[in-house]
């Protein structure tokens, strides 16, 4: 799906199932099991780039770079997490225009204070309402094409409850937001009121975090409560956290990883993955 039909896909009523990515490679790896859409993770990137934890430490041109190598090598549109613009209004507005020239198909904003921190930790604060309006607004304007979506994020729940967050969340869609995602929803009523309120009048994002504050769910039973995007966004790095874990274990202990081929892919396995025979292949045209 090039990224210019994903405001029509959103519009359909079976949701959007985005597997969380932080590199080309990992990227390319969930283009090729069948995916539709992409989501790049801020949390990810601080997690693989800084091996930190996801409390702002990340910045713009690191997500702006991470981004572009992974548009260059896949062609699905990829939702970008820009968590609070990486500063006011102003950078709000520099983050929307680099994001959307590194090929984001959806850009995300927050209206946590700074430092900000990942959804699913203690101790978030939210700015006032009439700041984050103020950088919505400007996301809308910065952005070049309204096939550039714009996604607001409210972490209020945490903060403020859940009627503060819908609140919040009705005034960011006033101002002209393309989806919404309320935060860390703490229950299955929880999810159903966010989506009571919303669910017909915009797509609504659910996140699914293992060990995080909102019950993981299937895609299915997220469509079933009106979510139209179902992300899994650090899924992936968990994932392969415990892989290494495994693997680096395994070779400190056997001095060889032989006891571990039957759990990896061999030299001709990875590069057929990453397609280096097309890739030879093109380089001979120019010999």
């Amino acid at each position: 799906m090039a990224h210019e039909t994903f405001k029509a896909r959103l519009a359909r009523n079976d949701i959007v199932l985005a597997p969380g990515v932080y590199d080309a490679l990992s990227a390319l790896v969930a283009e090729q099991a069948g995916f539709e859409a992409l989501y790049l993770s801020g949390a990810s990137i601080a997690y693989t780039r800084l091996a930190r934890s996801d409390v702002g430490l990340t910045t713009f041109t690191e997500v702006e770079d991470t981004l572009a190598r992974i548009t260059e090598r896949v062609g699905l549109p990829v939702i970008v997490d820009a968590d609070t613009g990486f500063g006011n209004a102003l950078n709000t507005q520099r983050t929307v225009r680099g994001f959307e020239r590194a090929g984001a198909a959806m850009v995300q904003i927050e209206d946590q204070g700074f430092p900000k921190r990942c959804g699913h930790l203690d101790g978030k604060t939210v700015v006032p309402v009439r700041e984050m309006v103020g950088k919505l607004q400007a996301a809308l304007d910065a952005r070049a094409s309204a096939q550039t979506l714009i996604l607001a994020r409210t972490d209020a729940v945490a903060v403020e409850g859940l009627d503060a967050a819908l609140d919040r969340a009705e005034a960011y869609l006033e101002t002209g937001v393309d989806a919404l995602f309320i935060e860390a929803l703490r229950s299955p009523a929880q999810m159903d009121a966010a989506c009571q309120r919303f669910a017909d009048r915009v797509p609504l994002l659910a996140n699914m975090v293992e060990g995080g504050k909102t019950p993981v769910q299937d895609a299915d039973a997220l469509q079933a409560h009106g979510f139209r995007i179902a992300i899994f966004p650090g899924g992936t790095a968990r994932a392969v956290v415990h892989t290494l874990q495994g693997y680096y274990a395994s070779l400190q202990a056997n001095r060889t990883t032989l006891p571990w081929r039957d759990r990896m892919l061999d030299f001709d396995g990875l590069n057929e993955v990453i397609g280096t025979p097309e890739l030879m292949a093109q380089g001979k045209r120019y010999e």
